[in-house]
């Protein structure tokens, strides 16, 4: 309880070590909450937290509730799950992919991802993951980072074109990108304006938390 009265003066580190793939991860009272952060970012919780939040108020959490699955790509600290039990109160399966196990213990033993019944965590690579299942969700939320990096293979036609597979009748993809540079910017109105399916609508909210842009994805038939 001190040290979260203390983090709204200043920011508190908890816990701090490395993993292959994550290198540096904190834990951080901030503002009288914990966050999981990178050497360079926010990982769960804080801003990305706030970002997720407002990318399923657009989609409508009266879209949300009645879902069966929901597939997180990039779990983390499990910030946008832990919104969609304890505000949204959504009660279906959420299946959760993490291809770095040492986040998924920080998850568990700082932000009690554990307690979650409705949660299935898998460790995974993304990519991998995506070509295995067969199984259909009704939103799937994509938020894979390597500290400020995102993966190639995430706007690559071939994997857009197989996640939209996967979707439900009616179901969303909600993308979360950085955009910190010019090349950036270009990739993502590329990736925007080169999408075209019939039976898709997309749509982007932009300059979410300053460096983030949201990529809504709704399977219209």
């Amino acid at each position: 309880m001190i040290k979260k009265l203390f983090s709204y003066l200043i920011p508190l580190k908890i816990h701090h070590t490395k993993s292959s793939l994550s290198k540096s991860i904190e834990v951080t009272w901030t503002n009288g909450e914990l966050v999981l952060d990178s050497e360079n970012t926010n990982y769960s919780y804080g801003s990305l937290q706030r970002i997720l939040r407002l990318g399923l108020k657009n989609i409508g959490y009266e879209k949300i509730i009645p879902m069966k699955h929901i597939l997180v790509l990039g779990v983390a600290g499990g910030s946008v799950i832990k919104t969609l039990v304890d505000e949204i109160k959504y009660k279906g399966k959420i299946t959760g992919v993490e291809i770095d196990p040492e986040i998924i213990k920080i998850a568990n033993t700082y932000f009690k991802l554990y307690e979650i019944e409705n949660l299935e965590i898998i460790i995974d690579d993304a990519f991998e993951f995506v070509l295995k299942t067969k199984t259909k969700y009704d939103l799937i939320i994509i938020d894979i980072f390597q500290d400020t990096t995102m993966p190639n293979f995430l706007f690559e036609t071939f994997f857009t074109n197989r996640v939209c597979s996967l979707l439900k009748s009616h179901g969303f993809i909600l993308f979360n990108t950085m955009l910190l540079n010019d090349s950036q910017n270009l990739r993502n109105k590329k990736y925007v304006s080169e999408f075209f399916k019939s039976d898709f609508q997309i749509r982007t909210i932009p300059r979410v938390e300053i460096h983030n842009e949201l990529i809504v994805i709704e399977k219209i038939t």
